[in-house]
C-alpha cells in the first residue's frame, strides 16, 4: 500500500502545472481559496485533523476526505525538506488563462504588484503573501524566476491561490496607470495610488530598469534617511500597498 502511494505521488508530481504544498498552512490556504488539491500525505492523520480543528475548522472536512497517512521516513523521500507539521500535498496550478483574465478584468478594484526581474525566491513568496493580505488583484513578475517555484509557494504560505500570480514580459502587462517605485520619484506622501494602479518594484541592488522607468506614468519615492541604500523588497511592497489602502474608506472601496 505504501509503495502504491509513493508511486502515485511521484507520477502526479511530474504532471505539468503541479504545485507542491509543503506544510499545513500552505495546504490550508490552497483549500480555503479554491485550489484544486489532488493528494495529501501526512505522517500523522489524527494530528493533522486536530491541527485543522484548532486553526482552520473550515477546511477540516476537505482534509478529512483527502489526507492519507504515510510513515515519516517515506514522506521524507518525496520532498527535499519535510515541514515540521508533517504534511505535504499536490495541487493543480491555476491556468494562465484564468490568471490573465483576473489581471485584465476592468474596472479593477485593487492594484497589481509588478516585480521586475526578482532574484530571491523567499522575497517573492513574502510579496505574494502581502498581496493576498491586502487584497491586491495579483502579482506579476518578469525575468527568469518562476513565481510558482516550491520555495516561493512555501514563502507565501500557499496564498498564491488567493490572488493571481503570473510571469509576464513587459509588453504583456495588464492595463492601468504604472507607478514605479524609484529614488528619483516624487515623495509617496504627495500622491495617492488609484485602485487600478500597477505598482512596480525593482531589485534591491539595481532598482528598476530604464525600460520600465520609460513606461512609467509616475515615479514614486519612499523617503529614506541619508546613507541608507534601500529597503527590503517585501518591505517596500508592504509600504506601497498600505499607502494604497490608506486612501480607501474603512470597510469599502474608494468612491
Amino acid at each position: 500500500m505504501n509503495d502504491e502511494l509513493v508511486r502515485a505521488w511521484r507520477a502526479d508530481a511530474r504532471v505539468p502545472g503541479t504545485v507542491l504544498l509543503d506544510g499545513f498552512h500552505a495546504l490550508k490556504h490552497a483549500l480555503r481559496f479554491g485550489g484544486a488539491v489532488r493528494q495529501v500525505l501526512t505522517a500523522d492523520r489524527a494530528a493533522l485533523l486536530a491541527l485543522a480543528d484548532e486553526l482552520a475548522a473550515d477546511v477540516r472536512p476537505a482534509l478529512d476526505g483527502l489526507a492519507v497517512e504515510l510513515p515519516e521516513a517515506e514522506l521524507r523521500t518525496l520532498v527535499p525538506r519535510l515541514h515540521p507539521t508533517g504534511v505535504v500535498a499536490l495541487a493543480a496550478r491555476p491556468t494562465a488563462e484564468a490568471n490573465l483574465a483576473a489581471l485584465a478584468r476592468r474596472p479593477r478594484t485593487a492594484p497589481v504588484v509588478l516585480l521586475e526581474n526578482p532574484r530571491n525566491l523567499g522575497n517573492v513568496g513574502a510579496v505574494i503573501r502581502l498581496a493576498a493580505g491586502f487584497g491586491a488583484t495579483g502579482v506579476v513578475t518578469t525575468g527568469d524566476l518562476d513565481p510558482w517555484h516550491p520555495t516561493v509557494v512555501r514563502g507565501s504560505a500557499g496564498l498564491h491561490f488567493a490572488t493571481a500570480v503570473e510571469r509576464l514580459a513587459l509588453p504583456e502587462l495588464p492595463a492601468g496607470p504604472l507607478y514605479v517605485l524609484d529614488p528619483e520619484g516624487a515623495d509617496i506622501r504627495t500622491l495617492a495610488f488609484p485602485d487600478d494602479a500597477l505598482l512596480a518594484f525593482g531589485t534591491e541592488r539595481h532598482g528598476v530598469s530604464a525600460e520600465l522607468k520609460a513606461r512609467a506614468d509616475h515615479l514614486v519615492a519612499v523617503p529614506m534617511e541619508p546613507g541608507v541604500s534601500s529597503f527590503n523588497l517585501a518591505t517596500s511592497v508592504a509600504m506601497g500597498l498600505f499607502h494604497w489602502m490608506s486612501g480607501r474608506p474603512p470597510g469599502g472601496h474608494r468612491p
